[in-house]
């Protein structure tokens, strides 16, 4: 690891998922996998191309049930490329050459992080003591999002001869990279059709099995010598044989052209990509290209971070802009959880982008807006959710949603410690509602974007606080309203123990982020112009009866406490404890506490014991004035005794089952200056580098903890927040990471930089023809004009 790279020397096969992951390369369209050109898809390699948005449904018999799941598809892979030394006649061909079953003299992968290349490097050996070098530089085109390249270098070290090379476009591929998915069908393409467009260039198309998605591929291989084409079954197939003389690399180029139904401004997909790989310049310029598109990715996303944490946050980045680029702005998708790395969650689109658009408001704010729209399409289909799953008025985002909008979280979901098929409520998660109303305001507050907010923004905040309020119901006895029923972020309590149903009341983290929903909701409304205000209240026939509601609820909703410190839920203070020491000496690695006792035979709704943070995501969303604000509306005092003994209480009772446990607890924990936050920050920053949560890196980057990463510098060390047309600012800086900077772009000013050194913060304002940026700091505040730095010395 440097600054730039990602180095990984020597070739061990248990390493190989968690490598192809973290050696993703995409471009916001599609990705693949870092896999190994000449291996094929087995235990150990798993050469997956994804493109965003292309989902598929099927049906499978599971545990004597036939379960619905949708998947973002594998589609046909254009990787493979393999190749052997030509033999004796005699003695008939060689084998093929793979890691797996030839001799390796050496073999490394750089991912060169700042151009967005795969470098690869292997030495062979044959029985012959014949020594062959091999050198690849893979790109999957960030200027042109349907292009991808690899260039292939065969070195004779100590020989003359030939190798023969065989490149091909495969459709025989499966949805197969999660062994816990393999008892589901997997076989999502059909009507393969494979032919030769020119001497140097073979097509495959297929489409999806139930959605219907078309999909075209066109290879073009170019060598010195010819090429010949071959078609089997599924498969296109080019084959050279280059002459090869000792010490001189002899090269050969594949290039490749992706399209689907679902691309703008095309006929056909199939045409579409032979018409882009026909017309595509060499390797050489179309490295310069995507050089180019990498250098201002990563001028508008400038981060400097000294030392490792720099170099993770900087790979963080690099898989945060492959899967959602510029080119996202252009596309109908929202934010797979996994990125496009991996099979994992099935490339559903979950709550993870509480923790993406944050960062991306402050420096891609029109991928943002793409991604809310995403949401904003799918409006009705969570109005008809919320109607038809319970009845209630509003709009009921799903858990896991995909291509339509609907309900896709799994009836069931495996235990595989146990090897039982288990029944999966976490489709109760109903505080995805609040994470996309939060999505919404934050963007517009970041952004400026004053239309969407009055537009699409309220009405998608019009019918989430709908939902809230009709899904609260007044007790009597207490004498406020509750919410019952539901699942909170833990999602290891999803039932009381010994309850018939699922569900559990009063979730605090589900209760004060409807409370604001329905707060904020009342403050857009006031401030809609009124030609707007009243085109919305025709078109969702708001009545002033609700208003009152509204407001009535937002201020009366239930927050349990017990000890004096604010309960995940009604009742889990009553809850058993959990022996913690006891299993981490049975056990060692209880992340996954919830298989665990399972296995045993018992089952986490006993304990108090959470996956993740709950109650302290309250922390990670809202400043401490903000969170004291909303409870002092919920007619609570939330004090800074009551929130640290909060923290304290549930630091000794949390397992991090999640890599965004880490990254919640290190936020909450640094904006409250304790010294153990930068373990939490280690821990959030490794999560995928070191595959802490035992080999899910494997199946699909982590996408919001990656994200989450570059938002705890960007918002959270330095407190910054956007509201009221100005940059608050509040630095908590961690003595282990005291000095650094990032760029942001902040109500069309482009380029603004904030440094923060030990006691310090400089701002600088490009030059533009924009107004002045109100900068607020606490007891002060500054206007920088375009054109100028600022230095402020902060408080010791």
């Amino acid at each position: 690891m440097t600054g730039w790279t990602w180095d990984y020397e020597g070739y061990d096969p248990a390493d190989e998922r968690l490598r192809e992951s973290l050696c993703t390369l995409g471009n916001g369209y599609f990705a693949t996998r870092g896999a190994i050109p000449e291996c094929a898809a087995d235990d150990v390699h798993y050469p997956g191309t994804y493109v965003a948005g292309c989902y598929n449904r099927l049906t499978s018999d599971v545990a004597g049930r036939r379960v619905e799941n949708e998947d973002m598809v594998n589609l046909p892979n254009w990787l493979p490329l393999r190749f052997r030394l030509h033999g004796d006649g005699d003695q008939g061909p060689a084998p093929w050459l793979t890691p797996d079953t030839a001799t390796v003299l050496e073999h490394r992968q750089v991912l060169h992080l700042s151009t967005g290349i795969l470098e690869r490097r292997t030495r062979y050996a044959d029985d012959e003591g014949c020594t062959l070098a091999v050198r690849q530089l893979r790109v999957v085109h960030m200027a042109d999002p349907h292009l991808a390249t690899l260039r292939t270098e065969f070195t004779a070290e100590n020989f003359s001869g030939e190798v023969e090379l065989e490149a091909a476009l495969d459709g025989s591929v499966t949805n197969a990279g999660v062994p816990r998915y393999r008892d589901l069908d997997g076989r999502h393409l059909t009507h393969v059709h494979t032919d030769t467009a020119a001497p140097d260039t073979v097509w495959l198309r297929c489409r999806t099995r139930t959605s219907d998605i078309r999909v075209g591929m066109a290879a073009r291989l170019t060598a010195d010598e010819p090429v010949s084409t071959h078609h089997a079954a599924l498969r296109a197939t080019q084959r050279t044989r280059l002459h090869l003389t000792p010490g001189i690399a002899a090269t050969v180029d594949k290039t490749v052209a992706l399209h689907t139904s679902r691309d703008p401004a095309i006929s056909d997909p199939l045409c579409a990509a032979i018409d882009r790989v026909s017309g595509a310049p060499g390797f050489d310029d179309l490295l310069e290209s995507h050089i180019t598109a990498w250098d201002q990715l990563w001028r508008r996303a400038e981060l400097d971070v000294p030392n490792d944490a720099g170099s993770i946050l900087r790979l963080h980045l690099f898989h945060v802009l492959q899967t959602l680029s510029p080119h996202t702005a252009d596309l109908d998708v929202g934010v797979p959880a996994r990125g496009l790395h991996g099979e994992a969650y099935r490339g559903h689109v979950f709550w993870d982008e509480l923790f993406v658009l944050p960062y991306l408001n402050l420096h891609f704010p029109e991928v943002s807006r793409a991604l809310l729209h995403y949401r904003y399409r799918r409006l009705e289909q969570a109005r008809r959710s919320a109607a038809r799953a319970v009845g209630l008025t509003g709009a009921l985002y799903p858990w896991q949603s995909g291509s339509d909008g609907r309900e896709e979280t799994q009836e069931l979901h495996l235990n595989p410690r146990s090897g039982r098929w288990l029944p999966d409520y976490s489709r109760l998660q109903r505080h995805v509602g609040s994470a996309v109303a939060y999505n919404v305001w934050q963007y517009c507050e970041a952004s400026g974007d004053a239309e969407f907010l009055h537009t699409k923004g309220a009405e998608m905040l019009l019918q989430i606080a709908r939902f809230w309020a009709d899904a609260a119901v007044y007790d009597e006895s207490l004498g406020r309203h509750r919410i019952r029923g539901v699942v909170g972020p833990d999602e290891y309590h999803d039932a009381y123990p010994g309850a018939e149903k699922p569900g559990l009341d009063d979730n605090a983290y589900t209760n004060v982020t409807a409370a604001w929903v329905l707060a904020r909701t009342l403050d857009v409304l006031d401030t809609l112009p009124e030609p707007r205000r009243r085109e919305l209240v025709e078109r969702t026939a708001l009545d002033g009866g609700e208003l009152e509601l509204w407001e009535d609820v937002s201020r009366t909703l239930h927050v349990p406490f017990h000890d004096d410190v604010i309960s995940q839920f009604e009742g889990y203070g009553d809850l058993a404890e959990l022996d913690w020491d006891g299993y981490r000496d049975r056990y060692g690695d209880i992340r996954r506490l919830d298989r665990i006792l399972e296995a045993e035979g018992d089952t986490v709704n006993r304990y108090q014991a959470s996956k993740q943070a709950d109650v302290l995501m309250l922390g990670y969303l809202f400043s401490p004035a903000e969170l004291q604000g909303l409870f002092t509306r919920l007619g609570h005092r939330l004090d800074e005794d009551t929130w640290r003994r909060t923290v304290d209480y549930y630091l000794h009772r949390t397992s991090h089952g999640s890599t965004l446990s880490g990254l919640v607890h290190g936020w909450v924990l640094a904006r409250a200056r304790r010294a153990e936050a930068w373990t939490f920050c280690q821990e959030a920053l490794k999560g995928d580098i070191a595959d802490l949560q035992g080999g899910t890196t494997g199946e699909g980057i982590h996408l919001g903890a990656m994200a989450g990463t570059l938002d705890l510098v960007q918002r959270g060390l330095t407190g910054l927040e956007t509201r009221q047309g100005a940059l608050w600012l509040d630095p908590a800086p961690l003595p282990e990471l005291s000095s650094y900077g990032f760029a942001l772009r902040y109500q069309g000013h482009w380029g603004v930089r904030l440094r923060m050194e030990c006691g310090s913060l400089e701002i600088a304002v490009p030059s533009s023809d924009r107004l002045p940026i109100d900068v607020r700091l606490p007891g002060r505040a500054v206007s920088v004009q375009p054109g100028e730095t600022c230095r402020l010395v902060l408080p010791g």
